[in-house]
Order: structure tokens, then C-alpha cells, then sequence
């Protein structure tokens, strides 16, 4: 049987890291989340070091990654991924707070495959995240040579 990829999410706050794992649950996909609280421990993971050193090699199926993060910026990491052969064809979705221009223009400039401001109330972000879950797990097409998404 076909090992599933890992889903890397990089979130700071434990409340939106709890919701973003409970509804990718509701929707449940069969792939292990793994969870880093800063940009810094996200490259660690990609790169197999630090704590990560001994974790299986391979990229995850998607990073669902904050660009408001302490250490490495969401910004800064999605800038070091397209820069990094390994790394560049990595499918990256931002799931932010911010909605300024800015920022939006440069994560899509970055390279960036989605863009989802995160909703203030509670049933809007958990619907959020599991209509992104859902369309990683079932409609999207990997790059080639990475493993799909499954659902239950």
C-alpha cells in the first residue's frame, strides 16, 4: 500500500492550529498532520533537521502555512522554498488574518498556490479550512511523482 504524505501546518496560535485540525477531521482525511508553530521549525521540517532529523525524507502533500509567524515569517519561508530545488514545486496554501494588499501581492508573487484569509467567526473558518482540506485531498493534481491525498 501507497504511503500518504504528511500535511505540514505552520501556525502559531494553538486556537487556530485546534479548529484547522478539527475540521480537517469533519472532512476526515486519512493523512497525518504535522504541526510547527513558527517558520523556523517549518524549514527544519522540510529540510529533515533539528528535532526533524530523523523523520522520514519527502515533502508533505501541502503546507497550510501563516505568514504571521515568530522567527522565519510565513513570507520569508515561502520566499526560501522557491528557491530551493527540493522544495519549490511544494503546493503552499497561506492561511492568514491578513488582508492587506500587500501581503497578498507578494505571496502570489512568491509562488504561492492559494490564498485564504481566515475568517473571524468560528463556523466561517472551520468551513474555511475544510472546503481547502477538501479540494487538496480530492480535486487537486500533485506535481508529478508526489502521492495524493486520500480521504477515509
Amino acid at each position: 500500500m501507497t504511503e500518504l504524505k504528511t500535511i505540514l501546518l505552520a501556525e502559531d496560535s494553538p486556537s487556530d492550529v485546534e479548529l484547522t485540525l478539527e475540521a480537517l477531521k469533519e472532512i476526515s482525511l486519512a493523512n497525518d498532520v504535522q504541526v510547527v508553530r513558527d517558520g523556523a521549525e517549518a524549514l527544519d521540517y522540510l529540510k529533515c533537521r533539528g528535532m526533524f532529523s530523523g523523520r522520514s525524507p519527502g515533502n508533505p502533500a501541502v503546507l497550510l502555512l501563516d505568514i504571521k509567524m515568530p522567527k522565519v515569517t510565513g513570507l520569508e519561508l515561502l520566499r526560501l522554498l522557491r528557491e530551493d530545488a527540493q522544495l519549490k514545486t511544494l503546493p503552499v496554501v497561506v492561511l492568514t488574518s491578513s488582508r492587506e494588499d500587500r501581503d497578498l501581492a507578494e505571496c502570489y508573487k512568491l509562488g504561492v498556490n492559494a490564498y485564504v484569509v481566515k475568517p473571524v467567526k468560528f463556523e466561517e473558518f472551520f468551513e474555511a479550512v475544510k472546503q481547502v482540506g477538501a479540494f487538496w485531498a480530492i480535486v487537486n493534481e500533485p506535481p508529478p511523482g508526489s502521492l495524493k491525498m486520500r480521504t477515509r
